[in-house]
């Protein structure tokens, strides 16, 4: 019988990326590796659910990949991946797994989330593009981080977003509320930005670097965005009105009621950034600049059915 291929899912631009060896990605990692070690790599379209062949898919943000698929994307931060059985960022394994403060070691902890920050926050950088010059922002502000269409379509939130920021602005109390749009869907944002202003709604518009809001704000609300992780960074708690892999940080608001004793929680609660940062990037995640990356990325691929013996690999 013939070795097992491991089969990337990609959208055309990633699989460029990939052939090209432009972008430094998790997928460029996967063909590099197991070329090395004299395995088979192709390529195919971006699949949800597929019949299982005797390949092993991995799949571009896949939500729900099924028998020999896994499904890979970057985990909030740069250079940090998900590549899972179950699915990714609010889907993934780590969504139902139990983070202990108190096993985490404190001094290392400390160092990670430290180098964390001096990586993205001194430099006020993200996954996506942000401003360079600094704007001003309300001190204390309820930070709102609009995403898109993609929670909504992946059934994650639990309420739409024109209803998250009319609860958002009735519960804010005398905190001013900004809202930022979600970089790639900025004019969407504006727009219903707009139409709730208009509707007499107290919103601010902001289109700031994320790390100037997370500075200035007191708590960050979104559906499930990364911007509450980065938030993290800032020690900044975070109220999500979806899923998550990380609810066990969060105040989770479900119904319009939840929001204001949600926000209560949120600002008196302290809770563990700097052990809760270690644990979900440190030893949940990939990296891409870990030096042990091969093996935990085979370990991954062995859990899934296809060891080093089945794809041909010569260790």
């Amino acid at each position: 019988m013939s070795p097992a291929r491991v089969i990337l899912n990609l959208t055309p631009r990633l699989q460029a990326q990939v052939t090209e060896g432009r972008v430094p990605s998790l997928y460029t990692h996967i063909h590099d590796l197991i070329s090395r070690r004299g395995g088979t790599v192709g390529f195919g379209p971006p699949r949800w659910m597929r019949e299982p062949d005797g390949d092993l898919h991995v799949i571009d943000n896949a939500q729900i990949p099924g028998p020999g698929q896994l499904t890979a994307a970057t985990a909030y931060l740069d250079k940090f991946w998900h590549l899972d059985p179950e699915g990714v960022l609010a889907h993934s394994r780590i969504r139902n797994r139990v983070f202990d403060a108190e096993s985490v070691p404190p001094r290392k902890a400390r160092l990670y989330y430290k180098a964390l920050r001096e990586r993205f926050v001194v430099p006020r950088i993200s996954r996506y593009n942000q401003p360079r010059a600094v704007q001003a922002v309300p001190d204390g502000a309820i930070a709102v981080f609009l995403q898109g269409p993609a929670p909504y379509v992946a059934g994650q939130a639990f309420l739409d977003a024109d209803t998250m920021l009319r609860v958002v602005a009735a519960g804010a109390g005398m905190r001013p509320v900004v809202v930022k749009p979600h970089p790639l869907f900025v004019e969407d944002g504006r727009a219903l930005i707009a139409a709730l202003r208009a509707d007499g709604l107290p919103l601010i518009e902001s289109l700031a670097n994320v790390h100037d809001i997370l500075a200035a704000a007191s708590v960050t609300v979104s559906v499930n965005s990364g911007a509450a992780m980065e938030g993290f960074l800032h020690g900044k708690p975070a109220i999500l009105f979806g899923q998550s892999d990380f609810a066990q940080m969060v105040e989770t608001v479900r119904n319009p009621e939840d929001f204001a004793p949600a926000l209560v929680r949120a600002l008196a609660t302290a809770r563990p950034y700097e052990r809760f940062i270690y644990w979900y990037f440190g030893t949940q995640c990939l990296w891409l600049d870990d030096p042990d990356l091969d093996r935990k990325v085979l370990a991954i691929f062995a859990e899934a059915g296809f060891d080093a013996e089945r794809l041909g690999l010569t260790l």
